[in-house]
């Protein structure tokens, strides 16, 4: 399989904010995700980690700034951020537990863009990361395993062929082989060239990472590569 486009499209997120009725959650959030990079989202409980994705993703309202290669997201609607380029696995999976595999993953797909360096992902390069599902490509979702739940989810989303993957808590839930199985696929993904953005506290994840954002109390608190993150960080922040 061919790696995606080296040039992909890079994030920049500046002076965020969401609310949740009365209540803020995030407090100017700045932050980036470079082309091919994978940046790892750490913060307690209630941090903000997976209200900054749904900000991201147009399903909760934002102010502030999220531009994908230049272009500003958060005046779109969802299906058009999906279509310039953000793919979306939420902790929860969401996929449709009545429809076949095969039905999930033609609902996340977006045809595959032509010429060099172009976005390789179709059901065939799919299933080739994911060959557990290929024989239950006919049978209704609702009957796969929490692992085979999760595969579908992560597949649905590269059949819309993104320059950049938000992955919210990916291993959650799952049995120590699907979490390294899990976490050998993001390093794949990686080495392809797509640019992930990550929440997930198990260390796997750190380290995978090429840099670390901690959020806390809204905001950025720490942004820089694992290796520079405070030894107690775990005590403050996490």
């Amino acid at each position: 399989m061919r790696a995606v486009r080296s040039d992909g499209r890079p994030l920049q997120i500046e002076a965020l904010h969401t609310r949740y009725g009365r209540v803020q959650v995030l407090r100017g959030v700045h932050l980036q995700v470079r082309a091919g990079e994978l940046l790892l989202v750490l913060g307690r409980n209630g941090s903000g980690r997976s209200t900054l994705f749904k900000a991201l993703m147009g399903l909760i309202p934002a102010t502030g700034s999220a531009r994908l290669d230049g272009r500003e997201l958060l005046a779109l609607p969802a299906h058009h951020r999906a279509r310039l380029g953000l793919g979306y696995v939420p902790e929860q999976r969401e996929i449709f537990p009545r429809l076949s595999v095969r039905q999930n993953l033609l609902l996340g797909a977006k045809p595959a863009l032509t010429g060099p360096g172009a976005s390789p992902w179709n059901e065939t390069t799919v299933l080739s990361l994911f060959p557990a599902l290929t024989p239950r490509l006919g049978v209704s979702a609702q009957v796969l395993s929490g692992g085979e739940q999760q595969m579908l989810a992560i597949a649905r989303a590269l059949m819309g062929n993104p320059d950049l993957l938000l992955l919210d808590e990916p291993t959650e839930g799952l049995a120590p082989q699907r979490v390294a199985a899990t976490a050998d696929l993001v390093a794949r993904l990686r080495s392809l060239g797509l640019g992930l953005l990550v929440v997930e506290q198990k260390p796997w994840a750190r380290a995978l990472a090429d840099r670390v954002v901690v959020l806390g109390d809204g905001r950025v608190q720490f942004e820089g590569p694992p290796r520079d993150l405070p030894r107690d960080a775990s005590a403050t922040w996490l």
